[in-house]
């Protein structure tokens, strides 16, 4: 069939696959634990995969100094073949896997790192992961690492897939980022300190993925922004790449004592996908067919989303039975 030539582009097969699937199937297949298709020979795949500062939650890795400390060396293009090398390692641990089945979480081929959030405020906790204070620096720093783990861009498939995140405006405490609504920004503050690190990943450096932020922006949950997801990355920066909730990100927006900015998770899912965010990092999605029955929704915006998830799993060579590892040259 033409989703399994791989004479095909990678969008001509994505196009094919999407209509043969079912939308619960579709909906499945939108969720970071994405479940085997048998009947289309569809793998099992998890989309949570971590390289922080080497392959992270995958047994034996190489380790390298947490980002603050790399970003310390004021060296990307020493970043650089750190994630050269990383991308190799991980490559190597999810051929490993994927003959022993399909791909379950920390195995896979899409690395949710960089962290490219600005560290301005020692309270928050997770400062460590980032590149520091400076949004130029955090840029070069960020840049690195995706050029790193992708790859070159002249290759049959993509070496891996990196992920700019948290979009954005989360550098705030850690203890509420549930809760919290970053309102009242400076535009000069959000133009020229929170956005230009993730600008330069989407535009320079081609970045396949972004996560979108726990808290709020101006009063909307961040995976469900119209203002973030659509203004500005999609029709302002021209992204054309997938867009994931960070873990139960979609949940804050109704659960007890979170944003609760909509009623229930049928709400929450239709928000979410209608404003852009592709993949779920949980299981709210599943409410997406009842969403559909309920009119908060058409099946054609479900489409316009897993088609880039296929897309980019067909990009990886993931999706193809002759092992896509076999394709990508050595160093």
């Amino acid at each position: 069939m033409p989703y399994q030539n791989t004479s095909l582009s990678a969008e001509q097969r994505a196009e094919d696959l999407l209509h043969r699937l079912t939308l619960e199937e579709k909906v499945a297949l939108m969720q970071n634990s994405s479940p085997a298709i048998p009947r289309l020979g569809i793998k099992e795949y998890d989309w949570w995969n971590e390289a922080l500062h080497g392959v992270g939650r995958a047994g034996l890795a190489t380790v390298y100094p947490q980002a603050i400390g790399m970003a310390a060396s004021f060296n990307d293009s020493l970043l650089y073949k750190v994630f050269d090398a990383v991308s190799d390692e991980a490559r190597a641990k999810s051929r490993v896997f994927s003959e022993q089945g399909g791909l379950k979480r920390y195995q896979g081929l899409t690395f949710w790192t960089p962290n490219v959030n600005i560290f301005r405020d020692p309270r928050w906790g997770r400062g460590q992961e980032t590149y520091g204070e400076d949004p130029y620096l955090t840029g070069c720093m960020g840049m690195a690492v995706v050029r790193g783990l992708q790859g070159p861009a002249d290759q049959k498939y993509d070496k891996l897939h990196a992920c700019a995140k948290h979009f954005a405006v989360h550098s705030g405490p850690e203890w509420n980022r549930h809760s919290f609504d970053a309102e009242n920004i400076a535009p000069r503050d959000l133009w020229e300190t929170y956005l230009p690190a993730f600008k330069d990943l989407v535009q320079k450096a081609d970045v396949k993925e972004v996560m979108c932020a726990y808290n709020r922006f101006e009063g909307e949950p961040c995976c469900g922004s119209n203002r973030l997801l659509m203004q500005i990355l999609r029709d302002e920066w021209g992204y054309k790449g997938i867009v994931v909730s960070d873990c139960g990100a979609i949940s804050d927006f109704y659960a007890p004592n979170t944003h609760q900015t909509h009623p229930d998770n049928k709400h929450a899912s239709a928000g979410a996908v209608l404003n852009g965010t592709d993949l779920e990092c949980g299981n709210e999605y599943a409410s997406l067919p009842k969403a559909i029955q309920d009119g908060l929704i058409d099946e054609k915006q479900i489409d316009i989303s897993l088609k880039r998830l296929l897309k980019a799993r067909f990009e990886l060579g993931e999706m193809d039975a002759r092992p896509a590892w076999a394709e990508i040259p050595a160093r």
